[in-house]
């Protein structure tokens, strides 16, 4: 029996995703020589910069989806921004804890209020705010109001990107990304970086399709065409 195309569709980015682990492990861990100052802890690079890249995209996509619903106010572009931003969230956390890692081997100390690490805290708290707003919204007016706030939340991940170019912080400025420059970085290190980036766009990618999915089900509105569900009413079952 041949597989529909809408399930071969959506077996690509896990099966994609979990076949990049091994990649990025072996020239993260293995191939990629250690960092001449930081030693291997600088091996943390390859999950924190990948998690932390991931969330930027996570936020994008809400900002998209929230424009997209004021414009058409479609249910799908609702439930893409929601999971879109749950996924953020997560990411974010992520990248703080290991951020937090990562700055007790090197510098010595777990947090620091410095720029980077008070706008990306901000950041994640502007998406909390987002998921609450929506979750407590119960009519459109309420999803209105939910998704301007996801799309104007979006200013602050540029300011999460530049501040350490911006403002005095102990975090060091952008290895690959930074204005001006070329990238001081070892090649193999950047195929390490490249892989593990590549890794965690297709998991996150998977992740956020799988929240919209769950949302669009809990909204009756399926991912794809299926029979009416059926309603029980004064003890009978309809659509059956």
């Amino acid at each position: 029996m041949t597989t529909p195309p809408a399930t071969a569709r959506r077996d690509v980015l896990p099966l994609a995703g979990l076949l990049m682990v091994p990649v990025a492990l072996l020239l993260g861990l293995v191939l990629a020589p250690a960092d001449a100052v930081q030693g291997d802890a600088q091996r943390l690079m390859y999950l924190h910069v990948p998690a932390a890249w991931s969330t930027f995209g996570c936020f994008f996509v809400v900002l998209v989806a929230s424009v997209r619903y004021l414009r058409a106010r479609t249910v799908g572009a609702d439930a893409l921004a929601r999971g879109a931003a749950e996924v953020g969230v997560g990411l974010t956390a992520l990248t703080l804890a290991t951020g937090s890692v990562w700055g007790a081997l090197t510098w010595g100390t777990w947090w620091v209020w410095d720029a980077r690490v008070t706008t990306t805290v901000a950041m994640g708290l502007v998406y909390v705010i987002y998921l609450g707003s929506r979750a407590l919204a119960t009519g459109p007016r309420g999803r209105t109001v939910a998704a301007a706030l996801g799309a104007a939340g979006f200013v602050v991940v540029p300011l999460v990107h530049f501040s350490v170019l911006w403002w005095r912080t102990l975090h060091q400025p952008p290895t690959i990304l930074a204005p001006g420059t070329g990238m001081p970085i070892d090649a193999t290190m950047a195929a390490a970086l490249g892989a593990a980036v590549l890794t965690a766009s297709l998991l996150t990618a998977w992740g956020v399709r799988e929240r919209r999915r769950t949302w669009l089900a809990r909204a009756r509105v399926p991912a794809v065409p299926q029979e009416r569900p059926a309603v029980r009413v004064e003890g009978v079952v309809e659509g059956t």
